[in-house]
């Protein structure tokens, strides 16, 4: 007797893409994206590109490949100055991380208040501080540029700095609000009842557990305040004072001759400390934005 092994059934989905299609499908949507990415970073490319180029071919080439290189242009943008540009460096790693530190700390004492304490009209000024938000910088300068000069804080650091360790920035703290409100409220009863006054339980269970927001809040603060213009512009007036934004504005000049390949050589520059600060808390700044507002 012979018995026949049953036929293979093959089910065949109706409407389901073949593997062919979904394969060709799949490489067109990378071959887009790559194109997207050449066509957004061609700008950055060419202005790299541009630095190494000699003076007159600068603006007869729209190729990324020079057709010959020279840092010329690096050797002078940074010497070429009355002030040299490490100065201007100097000056931004200054600004930057004062300001890092003050909205840190500010902030985030002020989404403590907010988010872990009980006080009088805590909702009414949390609302005020939202408000905040939807204020325009220009509305506030000239009265903060008044009470600056009255205090004799114009052509320093001060207007810059100081207002960032005064919770100045209602974002950080509504960010840092959402984040600890994440946080079990378990751990700071626990501390009460080992004797824990608020200040501890700040300091010892909220910042250790909220570095991925406050990585966040310092690489923001970081960038922002690295690549501000209008606020240097504002209140610095010496040279020496200046900022690595308000240093390229001095490689151009209306009246007379401009130094472009100076001014690209430093724009390159310039990028270092955020791509270098930005790489470095990467894995933080992607966590604390994907944890914020989350109950975890």
């Amino acid at each position: 007797m012979t018995i026949n092994a049953p036929a293979k059934l093959t089910v065949v989905t109706e409407g389901a893409p073949s593997p062919l299609r979904r394969r060709t499908t799949s490489i067109i949507i990378h071959v887009l994206l790559i194109g997207a990415s050449i066509l957004m970073l061609y700008p950055l490319l060419w202005l790299l590109a541009a630095s190494f180029r000699p003076e007159n071919e600068i603006f007869t080439s729209a190729s990324i490949w020079p057709s010959s290189w020279s840092l010329d242009a690096y050797f002078r943008g940074w010497n070429g100055l009355r002030t040299g540009f490490g100065t201007f460096y100097l000056n931004s790693f200054i600004i930057s991380g004062l300001s890092v530190i003050g909205n840190v700390l500010a902030c985030s004492m002020a989404a403590f208040a907010f988010a872990r304490l009980n006080f009088k009209y805590k909702n009414f000024w949390f609302a005020m501080m939202l408000m905040t938000l939807m204020l325009p910088y220009q509305v506030t300068l000239i009265p903060q540029y008044v009470l600056f000069r009255q205090l004799g804080w114009v052509n320093t650091f001060l207007p810059l700095v100081v207002p960032k360790f005064l919770a100045a920035d209602g974002f950080f703290i509504f960010l840092m609000v959402q984040f600890f409100r994440g946080l079990p409220k378990e751990l700071d009863e626990a501390a009460q009842m080992d004797g824990c006054s608020p200040w501890r339980i700040y300091w010892r269970i909220i910042i250790p557990l909220s570095m991925p927001v406050l990585a966040t809040a310092a690489i923001f603060t970081f960038i922002w305040t690295w690549d501000d213009f209008f606020g240097p512009l504002i209140y610095l007036g010496e040279m020496r004072q200046y900022t690595v934004m308000l240093g390229l504005r001095t490689f151009t000049d209306s009246t007379g001759e401009s130094d472009y390949g100076g001014l690209f050589a430093m724009s390159a520059l310039s990028l270092v400390p955020i791509f270098l600060f930005f790489l470095f808390f990467q894995r933080l700044l992607i966590e604390g934005i994907a944890t914020t507002g989350m109950k975890r």
